[in-house]
């Protein structure tokens, strides 16, 4: 069965992903809007915010097929 472009494939991540992108706002510098509505950032801004998650999802990933743990920044 085909999902949507945007649901999680396991929706109880959804309170960690959330935690995840709001660390990474803070260490990029990026101000996430309270009401939700991100129309305000810059291309630039969600780029670079989609890519460091997207990474740090990979290091993740990475660190739990090696077994290994850590806090990789």
């Amino acid at each position: 069965m085909a999902q949507g472009r945007n649901s999680l494939v396991v929706p109880q991540s959804s309170a960690a992903l959330q935690q995840l992108k709001m660390e990474a706002a803070q260490e990029l510098g990026v101000t996430i809007p309270s009401s939700g509505y991100y129309g305000d950032i810059t291309s630039r801004e969600a780029g670079s915010l989609g890519g460091y998650i997207t990474k740090r999802l990979v290091q993740i990933a990475e660190q739990s097929l090696s077994g290994t743990s850590g806090n990789i920044r």
